[in-house]
């Protein structure tokens, strides 16, 4: 038992390790190495654990949303109308971005093209169940009359899932989150206004 509590800290400790270096340098510029000396192991021992960067680069995509999607359910839970919920989902991605990181999949889309296969099914599907949370806020948003918008609720999910992630990258350009801030002020402020 003890082994497998060791063996289970150390793919915790690899996980961690390889989330910070994607979330701050992408997921081309960092290696196995990286890792391995972050964490004073052989690069050996991580392919013990994770055989492929590719798939731990699946499984750092599974277990940001796992997270993520957590995160959400607890936004839920607390019963605020769609409006604050709004509100909170879009502290998530600022509270990423204080600590001086992006986005995991807003990082992984940039380098879409050459990610392996899984993981781009993996990517998909965390903006995919962002999507279907949005649109479900935005629907009741929309029939309780506190949140206002032409269009469809997908529309304005897919609008507000890339107006965030772009939000991201240029404060991130200038080393200034309130570029993001006053962004999703902006996007909120938008929502709510009565037409």
């Amino acid at each position: 038992m003890p082994r497998k509590s060791t063996n289970a800290n150390t793919s915790q400790r690899i996980l961690d390790i390889a989330e910070r270096l994607l979330q701050t340098r992408g997921y081309n510029a960092f290696s196995y190495a990286d890792i391995a000396q972050s964490l004073h192991i052989t690069k050996a021992s991580l392919h013990y654990h994770f055989p492929t960067k590719a798939e731990l680069g699946k499984r750092l995509i599974e277990r940001y949303e796992q997270s993520f999607l957590q995160a959400l359910a607890d936004i839920d839970k607390a019963g605020a109308d769609a409006a604050e919920r709004l509100r909170q989902y879009i502290g998530l991605y600022l509270n990423v971005l204080r600590n001086d990181r992006m986005c995991l999949c807003g990082m992984l889309a940039a380098e879409y093209t050459t990610l392996p296969r899984p993981m781009k099914a993996e990517l998909k599907h965390f903006f995919d169940e962002n999507e279907r949370w949005l649109i479900a806020v935005l629907e009741e948003g929309r029939a309780a009359r506190a949140l206002h918008f032409d269009g469809s609720a997908r529309e304005m999910a897919l609008l507000l899932i890339s107006s965030l992630e772009g939000a991201m990258m240029l404060a991130r350009s200038y080393d200034d989150v309130a570029r993001f801030e006053a962004t999703a002020d902006r996007l909120l402020a938008a929502l709510t206004a009565r037409k």
